[in-house]
């Protein structure tokens, strides 16, 4: 697990996973330090991967700093080794929370490149609203990590899941966006945050979403040094 070292402006995130994928499963481990400056921070990204229709999608969130440099960061069920994952177990007790601090070249290609049963189709959105409200919503998920470093939780499939796991650091920011169903319905929560005028309004929702998609561009990309770059022109 992945945990920081706070020091006034400066972040230093430990153990940030950047694998070497030759597929889904066959991998080798990769993880790597690197200092993060907050005033620095330019951008917040909202990535959505969907692969079961439009109601349901993972929903994650990219930080990306004036060097280019981008920190993801995804809410996940830790499973144990050969644990599957069952939403029904979720709601049990069954899973940690697991904080994924990762290299966009791994927690997004993955799902690009190397996810094929099913596939999943990637979107990446750019957040609109005050750069402050980035940076205390990047400093609220850095000591969330670290406090389930010290005191793990469990995962909830409807309580602590991805999305409202985003909603509840958001809190930090007094211009939250309000709880709605939609947080529930995973999938519909682009479309949400176009709604509420934290996504670019000027052009139509569909347009926003058929640029946000991804997939070739990511493909493309495959491991180049500036993936993150790559995947957003």
């Amino acid at each position: 697990m992945s945990w920081a070292d706070i020091d006034g402006d400066r972040v230093t995130v430990h153990d940030i996973r950047n694998f070497d994928y030759r597929s889904e499963t066959d991998f080798t481990p990769a993880y790597y330090d690197k200092t993060f400056y907050v005033s620095r921070l330019r951008s917040v990204d909202v990535i959505a991967v969907y692969w079961m229709g439009p109601a349901i999608a993972h929903v994650f969130l990219s930080f990306g700093f004036a060097d280019g440099d981008q920190l993801a960061i995804s809410i996940e069920a830790r499973k144990e080794k050969g644990e599957g994952y069952s939403t029904v177990k979720g709601f049990f007790r069954q899973y940690e929370l697991y904080y994924v601090v990762a290299d966009e070249r791994d927690v997004i290609r993955l799902r690009t490149n190397y996810r094929h049963d099913p596939p999943e189709d990637v979107y990446v959105y750019r957040a609109h609203g005050p750069i402050e409200d980035g940076r205390r919503l990047f400093l609220s998920y850095i000591e969330k990590i670290n406090s389930l470093k010290d005191k793990p939780e469990f995962y909830n499939s409807l309580t602590t899941n991805c999305t409202t796991n985003i909603w509840l650091n958001a809190r930090i920011n007094p211009d939250h966006v309000p709880f709605s169903w939609k947080v529930l319905a995973s999938g519909y929560v682009p479309e949400y945050l176009y709604e509420t005028g934290r996504l670019d309004k000027s052009l139509p929702f569909s347009e926003i979403q058929k640029h946000a998609h991804v997939n070739a561009r990511a493909q493309a990309a495959d491991t180049a040094a500036d993936f993150s770059k790559r995947i957003r022109e």
